[in-house]
């Protein structure tokens, strides 16, 4: 695919082309190298061929392979995305649904069941939340949303989803809050409630038996800043 006037017309005294033979379509690199005479004439040249095909032929596979593991992660992102939307709409009919229950039965047994349900859907809604997040983060489109939140309401309630699974393994549970920590804030109240769940959810599933204990702490690190200091501590491994 290279015509003979551009392997000859160089002004220095070796080049380097790169170039295809349409007889058995083979890749190969042309090292072409001037001979003169004692006159500094150029009366020939030195032609050397190096074959290309083996590793072009690599690198072509590669690029397939890669163009086909993105496609198959854009699938895969697409999909996440698609599910959990629509997923969470029964759930969220679910759970309002069952908003309803809480408010006008007076029945104990009921309310409790009813209570149970809005455990076991807050926490799978924040599951499915956690998948669409993963498929933002992957696409590069994940954004912090900044809200006023309480953080007391926000701890409270992340401790009453992971409560269950801890009564079931029998551990204790405790919060301790210093008491110099802000309670009203203004940042991603989602993300930090992932992340403390993460943390106790971690905790709880690989703590035997014992107790687990999240403690929240606030430091002023400027007007209007704070730095959130959380930890877990557990008995387990």
């Amino acid at each position: 695919t290279i015509e003979e006037y551009e392997v000859f017309a160089f002004e220095e005294s070796r080049k380097s082309v790169d170039a295809v033979c349409h007889e058995n379509n083979l890749y190969c690199s042309l090292d072409v190298s001037k001979i003169h005479d004692q006159y500094g004439d150029v009366i020939g040249y030195i032609i050397m061929v190096t074959d290309l095909s083996d590793r072009i032929r690599e690198m072509l596979k590669l690029e397939e392979a890669k163009y086909a593991a993105d496609a198959a992660n854009r699938s895969k992102r697409a999909f996440l995305a698609n599910m959990s939307h629509e997923i969470r709409t029964p759930i969220n009919t679910i759970m309002g649904m069952n908003e309803m229950i809480l408010r006008e039965s007076t029945n104990p047994h009921i309310l409790e069941y009813a209570s149970d349900i809005k455990q076991a859907g807050s926490m799978l809604l924040s599951l499915i939340n956690d998948i669409l997040d993963f498929s933002k983060i992957e696409s590069g489109k994940m954004d912090i949303i900044p809200v006023d939140y309480d953080l007391g309401i926000l701890l409270s309630d992340t401790i009453d989803l992971i409560r269950s699974r801890a009564e079931e393994k029998k551990l204790q549970l405790e919060l301790k809050i210093e008491s110099n920590t802000p309670v009203h804030l203004h940042g991603d109240e989602v993300r930090l409630r992932q992340i403390i769940t993460n943390i106790l959810t971690n905790a709880v599933k690989y703590t035997p038996e014992g107790k687990v204990i999240l403690t929240v702490s606030g430091k002023k690190v400027s007007a209007g800043a704070v730095q959130l200091y959380v930890s877990v501590k557990d008995t387990g491994i």
